[in-house]
């Protein structure tokens, strides 16, 4: 594994050991002169490939001529920023292991370990790869859909970016609250050279899978939301048994009324704006009338999921859902004032079931009084039989 260059008299140590330290003497004639070589070995767990808020660990190993000199070990991530990591000893100066803290998709990238040491002066750069799968999204986000409309849910993928070369599968799942069982919509697998395939696996409910979709990327459609689509969206990766997982809440609002049809002149109606799950705590439900006053504005009260206004007027009505400062979603609900043939017809029908009801109690009462003089009669007659029979026995009798 050594060689020297003719040219320079240089000797050339190839795939360097921690075996090969030393001190090196090269001899000439009377002359000679000796080099020490100190040899560090970096090595990573999981051979640099972790999922997130996985912690790595890092052992560093050198060796060289005694005495071996203690070591000022510091780490740069990605980004050149100082990493902290607990540093222990193992062997005493010849091992060190470092510990770091939980990564991120983002720490994926080129570290470096700085070696330094004052006696024998040290400066050295050892860099090594960090690659984290993961996501692009936040490990849980929340997404607002008005139902009937539709909405794509997208999970962007790390793995091109940061140049994996290791097949792992994943998998889609929806439960529509956090203790109810999982569907497995789709599942995927990633080849070792970044093909991507996937596979529907439910039909619990309609959806699509876009063709047009970006690479190193997971999405679904919902081309007709429903207000029972609503629920915990979980796209879940394995690598080597183990996981990661970004979660997306869909949150559906749905306007309604308690009653249908155009609204009479002087009756009430009931407007509903309701969403399938809490909002957050900065987050409400706010009824508005188009061209109305702050009379006309009602807004639902903390973690509340609907918000009721009483309606006496024709007048177009919007459902906003509002979060913090920004209006995430609406719904319109037109309320049309019944015409006024409408009124007659239903005054016309109040007066008609009037005089129906005058009509069917007067009815009741004649023949109530038909059956009382019937009753009378069929008493007066049974009477005269009675006394007849009793005239006859009487002249027998004599």
């Amino acid at each position: 594994r050594s060689e020297i260059i003719p040219s320079s008299k240089q000797l050339k140590v190839l795939d360097l050991r921690l075996s090969d330290a030393g001190t090196y003497t090269c001899e000439y004639g009377s002359h000679a002169v000796s080099i020490s070589l100190h040899v560090f070995k970096l090595t990573i767990s999981s051979d640099g490939h972790f999922l997130p808020n996985e912690v790595p660990k890092l052992t560093l190993t050198q060796n060289s001529s005694p005495p071996l000199p203690n070591l000022d070990i510091t780490l740069f991530n990605s980004n050149n920023n100082i990493v902290r990591s607990k540093i222990s000893k193992n062997k005493g100066p010849q091992e060190y292991i470092l510990e770091l803290t939980k990564l991120e998709a983002a720490d994926s990238g080129t570290w470096r370990c700085h070696v330094h040491s004052d006696s024998p002066l040290i400066n050295q750069n050892i860099s090594f790869d960090v690659k984290v799968l993961g996501f692009q999204n936040p490990d849980f986000e929340r997404k607002y859909a008005t139902v009937d409309s539709a909405v794509i849910l997208s999970w962007r993928l790390n793995f091109q970016k940061i140049d994996w070369k290791e097949g792992f599968t994943g998998q889609l799942n929806w439960k529509q609250q956090e203790n109810a069982a999982a569907h497995e919509l789709l599942d995927f697998n990633v080849t070792a050279r970044g093909q991507q395939h996937g596979t529907k696996k439910s039909s619990h409910f309609r959806f699509e899978i876009p063709e047009s979709k970006p690479e190193s990327t997971v999405e679904v459609k919902l081309p007709k939301v429903h207000f029972n689509h609503s629920g915990q969206y979980q796209c879940q990766l394995a690598y080597n048994g183990r996981h990661a997982q970004s979660k997306i809440e869909l949150v559906v609002m749905k306007v309604s009324a308690n009653s249908v049809g155009p609204l009479p002149s002087g009756a009430e109606k009931t407007l509903i704006c309701q969403v399938s799950s809490p909002l957050p705590s900065n987050a409400h439900l706010r009824w508005e009338r188009v061209n109305g006053t702050e009379e006309d504005i009602k807004k639902s009260k903390q973690h509340e999921v609907k918000v009721e206004v009483k309606v006496r007027a024709a007048g177009l009505w919007n459902c906003h859902l509002i979060e913090g400062n920004d209006r995430k979603i609406s719904l319109n609900f037109p309320v049309e004032e019944a015409p006024v043939w409408i009124r007659y017809v239903i005054i016309g029908a109040s007066i008609g079931g009037s005089l129906l009801a005058f009509g069917l109690a007067c009815l009741c009462i004649i023949n109530g009084i038909s059956w009382q003089r019937r009753r009378q009669r069929a008493k007066r007659m049974a009477r005269a039989r009675q006394h007849l029979l009793e005239n006859k026995t009487c002249q027998c009798q004599q």
